[in-house]
């Protein structure tokens, strides 16, 4: 098991940190949020002009970007090739659409659990075959509250969610003889490009607004919560699913 620094233990400062989905959204802000906490970072994404803007919004020097599609497994194993060394990877590239089930075809489900599932498994097992993650490293899934509450229109998409979890459980028994840590995310309702496209593709997201007590996140919320599990403060937690969703999960008591 990794030494925990005992000076501040929450600090990412000689962790090199690979993220995902870098390009916008959660991805970008996880990217931000580890560099201003010392991280050397290396950011993936599709979008080569906004993976840029990100790229230049990081402190610090000596972070790398590469430009990648996770839907395209030769992008996968040069992205795998190129990363270098790492000590964290936080996987933040996902889609959603919404799309009832009665209207779903197999090229629906196969986008969604291609983006959602299979290239964050594929990613990590290519970084574990070629030796890419250090002793000690954690890695994190970004999953969604979506596999609890199963919104509506969105059963693809809860379901390549919800894969993460028994993946993230299976491979932290793998990976703690080597100190490793394996942990899933379920953000709630962040406010992201992501969500906008839902609420502008038909999606009715007020009612779940305001069955959110704390009302909806901003993508600082989860990345703070990425953070803790890519620093050494969390280096005992391993196969966990932390729901970070303003309580919008939580039962409430009607009668109160």
């Amino acid at each position: 098991m990794a030494l925990l620094n005992h000076a501040d233990p929450f600090s990412l400062i000689g962790k090199r940190i690979l993220v995902t989905g870098a390009s916008s959204g959660i991805g970008r802000q996880i990217s931000i949020s580890c560099a201003q906490a010392g991280a050397e970072l290396v950011i993936s994404g599709r979008n080569t002009e906004r993976l840029e803007a990100t790229f230049a919004a990081l402190k610090g020097n000596d972070h790398r970007l590469i430009q990648a599609d996770l839907s395209k497994q030769e992008d996968i194993d040069r992205l795998v090739a190129e990363a270098g060394m790492l000590n964290g990877l936080a996987h933040a590239a996902g889609i959603s659409k919404l799309v009832p089930l009665r209207m779903i075809n197999r090229a629906h489900l196969d986008e969604m659990f291609s983006a959602n599932t299979f290239a964050p498994m594929m990613l990590t097992r290519g970084l574990l075959a070629k030796k890419r993650l250090a002793a000690g490293s954690s890695i994190v899934f970004i999953a969604s509250v979506a596999s609890h509450i199963g919104p509506m229109a969105s059963s693809a998409y809860a379901a390549s969610k919800s894969a993460l979890l028994g993946m993230v459980r299976s491979l932290g028994q793998e990976v703690a003889k080597q100190g490793m840590r394996a942990n899933c995310i379920a953000p709630g309702y962040v406010r992201t490009p992501l969500l906008d496209g839902l609420q502008g593709s038909g999606g009715n997201m007020e009612n779940l607004f305001d069955l959110t007590p704390l009302g909806m996140g901003e993508p600082e919320d989860v990345a703070h919560a990425a953070l803790f599990f890519l620093a050494d403060a969390s280096r005992w937690i391993t196969r966990n699913y932390f729901v970070v969703d303003g309580g919008l999960t939580v039962p409430m008591d009607v009668y109160a």
